[in-house]
This record gives structure tokens, C-alpha cells and sequence, in this order.
């Protein structure tokens, strides 16, 4: 029968079950023992024992129906909640608790942004908010625009250069933009074999002027147009040395600061260029073209180096008052080819919304 490990500090009685391993019988058949342990004598007396299951009896029956009832208007989930609180692990206590405790910060959250919303309608009205907010939607092209002087008397005062750089940018151009300044027919064959610059560059720098100034303005400008573009093409930028050698601190830090935005991934900070911050360069590059162009640009030739849909650019153009005409250009063997102009011109044409056009596409 064996002993018990406990005889020298048990003080009461200990009960044992036993199940004999009789050949031939299974769990229904086993024999089950009570085994208690006389602690003074240090003997143990075995009886016969059989096992039952004990269930709740509830006298009222009014209970047992209301704990029916909530039963059944619980969910799947509330059942499982409450299994989990009576016979779940530790682990999954703490989490029932840790999402519990997430519903009701929503819920305190959700309630807070309710009475926020009710008294912002309460102190405005819902008339002023509605207007506010087709404001705000005729408003959105022009968020990623340069200042726009639309009382120029000058077409280079609409939007003026200082906007676009500073003295201090400007003077920091002179050096990378050398390369351009002092750049062969040779070289630009070279360019235009190598596809390293785009169609709009490679153009620019054949009409440089001879004049040291204006050639040393021109090359600074489209040096820079250059930058912008390549900057446009990428989504983002980890580290300032991915801009390029030779790069301005001063420009890299312009590039930076105004067209990308700082997000956080993955423990470490980094420079997103967004859908309205590639607008927002679109704007820019447009602005140079202009000024180093007299004011007038092939658009369909710029559109065509920004990877950009026409409608899109054309999209961009009307919303910064520019006037888009249409040319026949020439082409190899003889063809010809329809590009869209974009002239800046005083005085300027009336601005239109995206709010504006998409009426008008749908009434298209």
C-alpha cells in the first residue's frame, strides 16, 4: 500500500486515490481507494471509494432563470472573457485586462472628441463650419504654391525669384553650378548619349547666353532645376548623403526643410517626400522654368521629365494663373507632335480650385 511522504509533519488526516493496474480492466473498470493515514500511529487504513460529480442546486428557480437569460444575451467574446477570467492563464488575464482598459480609454477618448466637436458647432454654428470648410477645399491647390503677387505690373514680380532662393542659397549655387556654366557642345552630346539630364536641362543649356553674368545666372538656376527634379524622383531620404556629393549644406538643408516630411519608422527618424510635397516641387520647378525661359515653357516637355499625367500639370499650371496654349512640334522624319504652353502674363488670368475643375470635368 505504501506510505506517506508527509507522516513526520502531517497533523490531519490525508486521503489517496488509488487505481490498481489489473489486467484487462479500463478507466470505466478501474477500483478507486481512500487511504487515510493515522498521524499518531503511523498507520494507514484503505477503504473502497467511488467517484461522483457534485453539481449547484439553487432553491430558487428565479436565479437559475436569470443566469439563463444573461447567458444568452452575452456574445461569443463576453463568454470567452469570462472563461478565460475564471480558469485562463496569467498571460491571457493580462492581456483581457490590457484590452479592457484600451476599450475604455477609447471610449473616454471618443466621448472627449463628441463634446469637443459639440462645442466647437455650439460656439460657431453649423453654417460657419460648412463655409469653412469650402474654404478650405478651394484653398488646397494653393497650399503647396510659392507667394503669388498677383498685383505685379511685371511678370518676373508674380512670383518673385527672391521667393524661390535666398542671397544665401543663391551665392551657394555658384560653385556646383560651375559644371554647367562652363559646359561644351561636346559634353551636352555626351549628356543627351548618357540620358543623365532631362530633356528640359539639356535644352537650357544649349541656350545659355554669352554674356558672363546672365550665363552665370542661367547656370545657377538650371543647376538647381536639376536638383529639384532628381529630388522629386526619390520617396525617401534616410541620410543627407543620399542627396548626392558635392550638394551645399545650405541647399541640402533648403531641400530638406521645405519639400519632405519628417516621419518616425522603425526606432529612427526620416524625410518622406508626400504626394503634396512632390506638388509642391512641381510648383517650384515650374516657377525656374519660367524665369529662365522667358516666362514661357514647353510644359508638355517639363511634364514629360517629372513623370507627370498632363492633366495633372496642366492641373498645377491653371492653379498658379498661368496661361496653357497649344504648338505643333517638330519631330524626326518629318512629324510633328501637339505640346501644351504655359505663359506667365499680366494681367493674369482668373486662379481656378480643383473644387472649380472637377465640376467642370464632370459637366465634361
Amino acid at each position: 500500500m505504501g506510505s506517506c511522504r508527509s507522516q513526520a509533519t502531517c497533523a490531519l488526516p490525508c486521503t489517496r486515490t488509488m487505481t490498481p493496474q489489473t489486467p484487462g480492466r479500463g478507466v470505466s473498470g478501474s477500483w478507486h481507494f481512500v487511504g487515510v493515514l493515522n498521524k499518531t500511529s503511523g498507520q494507514m487504513e484503505v477503504y473502497d471509494a467511488e467517484l461522483f460529480n457534485m453539481k449547484p442546486l439553487f432553491s430558487d428557480e428565479s436565479v437559475e432563470n436569470e443566469l439563463t437569460l444573461e447567458n444568452e444575451t452575452k456574445t461569443f467574446r463576453d463568454k470567452m472573457d469570462s472563461c478565460i477570467e475564471a480558469f485562463g492563464t496569467t498571460k491571457q488575464k493580462r492581456a483581457l485586462n490590457s484590452r479592457r482598459m484600451n476599450t475604455v480609454g477609447s471610449e473616454s477618448l471618443n466621448r472627449a472628441v463628441a463634446k469637443a466637436a459639440e462645442n466647437i458647432i455650439d460656439k460657431k454654428g453649423v453654417t460657419a463650419l460648412v463655409n469653412d470648410a469650402k474654404r478650405d477645399d478651394m484653398q488646397d491647390d494653393s497650399l503647396y504654391l510659392p507667394a503669388c503677387h498677383a498685383d505685379a505690373a511685371k511678370p518676373e514680380d508674380v512670383y518673385k525669384f527672391e521667393d524661390l532662393l535666398s542671397p544665401a542659397e543663391y551665392e551657394a549655387l555658384q560653385s556646383p553650378s560651375e559644371a554647367f556654366r562652363n559646359v561644351t557642345s561636346e559634353e551636352i552630346l555626351k549628356m543627351m548619349e548618357e540620358n543623365s539630364h532631362c530633356s528640359f536641362v539639356i535644352e537650357a543649356l544649349k541656350s545659355l547666353p554669352l554674356n558672363k553674368e546672365n550665363r552665370d545666372h542661367q547656370a545657377r538656376c538650371i543647376w538647381f532645376l536639376d536638383m529639384l527634379i532628381k529630388f522629386r524622383a526619390q520617396k525617401v531620404i534616410k541620410r543627407k548623403s543620399a542627396l548626392g556629393p558635392g550638394i551645399p549644406h545650405v541647399i541640402s538643408n533648403k531641400l530638406l526643410k521645405h519639400f519632405t516630411c519628417l516621419t518616425y519608422n522603425n526606432g529612427s527618424l526620416r524625410n518622406l517626400i508626400s504626394n503634396s510635397m512632390r506638388a509642391k516641387i512641381t510648383a517650384y520647378v515650374i516657377i525656374l522654368a519660367l524665369h529662365i525661359n522667358d516666362f514661357q515653357i514647353d510644359l508638355t516637355t517639363l511634364q514629360r521629365d517629372l513623370k507627370l499625367s498632363e492633366r495633372r500639370m496642366i492641373e498645377i499650371a491653371k492653379a498658379m494663373r498661368l496661361k496653357i496654349s497649344k504648338k505643333k512640334v517638330s519631330l524626326a522624319a518629318g512629324k510633328e507632335e501637339e505640346h501644351r504652353l504655359a505663359t506667365l502674363s499680366i494681367p493674369l488670368p482668373p486662379a481656378q480650385t480643383s473644387d472649380h475643375q472637377s465640376k467642370r470635368r464632370r459637366l465634361i
